[in-house]
């Protein structure tokens, strides 16, 4: 390798080492050449400098390392959940899973988008991304944690997009009790705000679903 080429690969390595992610056009300041970058990143890659989030995205291992220091990887997963796949929101399990209201333990990211419904994974975990009609794309904040920025449901919502999903195989109030849901931490304001997602989505079904979430006439 010439010595230029030797410059280039070492200011292409510190550049990395700052960004949360990156693609080869992120590097296109610093090198023209495509090809040589698509070669540089391969052999980073293989030696392990480099971790791709998904074809085309990376993040430098020294990146990870120093999040892991400061204690910050459980939030930098959620910023990449976020990221990887565009625009979308962590919701469903996930979510809910912080909340208590799953009884169960969740080993997946999951998340609601305007695209198609998709798969990731990568060495961070495995991220699952439902599709949405864009009048129900909403329900979510965005909040800085650190130096990311990451969207995710109100409880509320990832309680309703989860059985938005599943309305169609929920027929019966034993059915609805099997998701062994803990609403126990669920507010008047929590129901209410479930109650206007319900409305927005208009369907008996999931009018149906909240009445016996809340106790009424089914």
């Amino acid at each position: 390798m010439s010595e230029v080429r030797k410059n280039k690969s070492s200011k292409i390595r510190e550049a990395i080492e700052k960004l949360p992610y990156f693609t080869i056009d992120d590097l296109m300041p610093i090198e023209k050449d495509k090809n040589y970058l698509k070669v540089l990143l391969y052999r980073f890659s293989k030696n392990g400098t480099v971790k791709s989030l998904k074809r085309g995205m990376y993040v430098s291992k020294n990146f990870l390392d120093n999040i892991n220091r400061k204690n910050s990887i459980s939030r930098y997963v959620e910023f990449v959940g976020n990221i990887i796949y565009e625009p979308s929101y962590l919701s469903l399990e996930y979510v809910l899973e912080k909340y208590g209201v799953m009884s169960e333990s969740v080993n997946s990211y999951t998340l609601v988008s305007k695209k198609k419904t998709n798969k990731f994974s990568n060495h961070l975990g495995i991220f699952k991304y439902y599709n949405i009609k864009e009048e129900l794309f909403t329900g979510f904040e965005i909040n800085k944690s650190g130096d990311f920025l990451i969207a995710e449901a109100t409880c509320a919502k990832a309680l309703f997009d989860f059985l938005y999903f599943r309305k169609n195989i929920l027929f019966s109030a034993e059915q609805i009790d099997e998701l062994r849901l803990n609403l126990d931490s669920f507010a008047k304001k929590d129901f209410k705000e479930l109650e206007e997602y319900v409305y927005l989505e208009k369907s008996k079904k999931m009018r149906k679903i909240f009445n016996y979430l809340t106790k009424k006439d089914l």
